[in-house]
C-alpha cells in the first residue's frame, strides 16, 4: 500500500494512526534516507503512545528504551544504521515480546527475529528545485511517499490504514 504524505505534522499524524494499532511484541521497520522522515513518526507514535519524555533519534545509543506514562508495553526506538545484521540487533538484547520495536534502518535486519511486523519505506524528493506548481509546499517542505509492506499474520489485515490529514 501506498500513501503520499505532505507535511511533517502530517507523518506525526501517521505515527499517531500507527499506535493506534500497536501492542507489547510489534515490530515496525523504518526505512528511508537520511531526512526522509523516520524520527518524526516515530516521533507522533510516542505521543500517541504516552512515552515519558522526548523521542529523539537514537542515532549514538544504537537503541533507546520510552517507558509510558501508564505503564504499558514501552516504545523501544532502535538506529540499527551500523548494525549488519539481524544477528546484531538481537544482541541488543531487546525484549521484542514485551515492548514495541521501532526499527530505524531495519531493511533486511529483521528476518529471525520475528515472523510479523511492518515495514515502511519513506522516500523524499531528492532536491528538485521549488518551482511555482511544484508538489513542495511554499515553505519548502516536500511530500513523502510511503510504502507500506505487511510481513506474516499479524498484519494480514491493512484495512485500519488510511492516509492521514493534514
Amino acid at each position: 500500500m501506498k500513501l503520499t504524505i505532505e507535511t511533517p505534522d502530517a507523518m506525526e499524524e501517521f505515527g499517531a494512526l500507527l499506535a493506534s494499532q500497536l501492542r507489547a511484541g510489534d515490530l515496525v521497520a523504518l526505512n528511508g534516507e537520511l531526512g526522509a522522515g523516520k524520527t518524526t513518526l516515530t516521533r507522533g507514535l510516542g505521543a500517541a503512545l504516552g512515552v515519558r519524555g522526548a523521542v529523539t533519534s537514537p542515532t549514538f545509543v544504537l537503541a533507546r528504551t520510552h517507558p509510558r506514562v501508564d505503564g504499558a508495553a514501552p516504545l523501544v526506538h532502535v538506529d540499527a544504521y551500523r548494525l549488519a545484521t539481524a544477528m546484531e540487533l538481537d544482541d541488543l538484547d531487546i525484549d521484542f515480546a514485551a515492548s514495541i520495536v521501532v526499527v530505524e534502518w531495519g531493511a533486511g535486519k529483521l528476518d529471525g527475529i520475528t515472523d510479523d511486523w511492518l515495514e515502511l519505506d519513506i522516500e523524499r524528493p531528492k532536491g528538485a528545485p521549488i518551482r511555482e506548481g511544484d508538489s513542495a509546499t511554499d515553505d519548502g517542505i516536500e511530500p513523502r511517499q510511503v510504502t507500506v509492506t505487511a510481513h506474516g499474520e499479524r498484519w494480514s489485515d491493512l484495512g485500519w490504514l488510511s492516509a492521514p490529514r493534514d
